[in-house]
């Protein structure tokens, strides 16, 4: 999930089913956000969640669409498949990821586009999330 000049967030998931995309949306979005799809089916629920849903449709050849006139294109997910499209180039060179290691280079990916600084810059801002205390269970004796 992406939002447009925001942050993103990279959620394995065990499977593509509703049942299993419903929780993510509900603890990432705020109900009545206008959330941009493409066509695919699994996101035909989100106006019964409380979501607003406008959709391209691609299969059609529809990749953008200006709804109000003004020249705009505003329905698109051009954002989301721009940031996938960094992404899949970034993780080429590394070829052969494990599933169990692939998490670990998503929550990097993801950290990087968050905190918005490239080259030096983003070393103070890594420091600064690897130093923060970690809040640990008490260990009872």
């Amino acid at each position: 999930m992406i939002e447009r000049g925001g942050e993103v967030r990279i959620i394995m998931l065990e499977n593509v089913q509703q049942s299993t995309i419903r929780p993510i949306i509900e603890a990432t979005i705020v109900p009545g956000t206008l959330i941009y799809t493409d066509e695919y089916a699994i996101y035909d629920a989100l106006p019964q969640w409380g979501y607003e849903r406008k959709s391209v449709c691609h299969s059609r050849g529809e990749y953008a669409r200006d709804e109000d006139g003004d020249g705009f294109h505003e329905v698109h997910v051009n954002t989301m498949e721009g940031f996938l499209s960094l992404l899949r180039s970034w993780l080429r060179p590394h070829r052969g990821i494990s599933q169990e290691k692939l998490p670990l280079y998503l929550g990097f990916f993801e950290f990087v586009h968050n905190v918005r600084r490239r080259g030096r810059a983003l070393l103070g801002s890594l420091l600064d999330a690897l130093l923060q205390p970690m809040a640990c269970p008490q260990n009872p004796l």
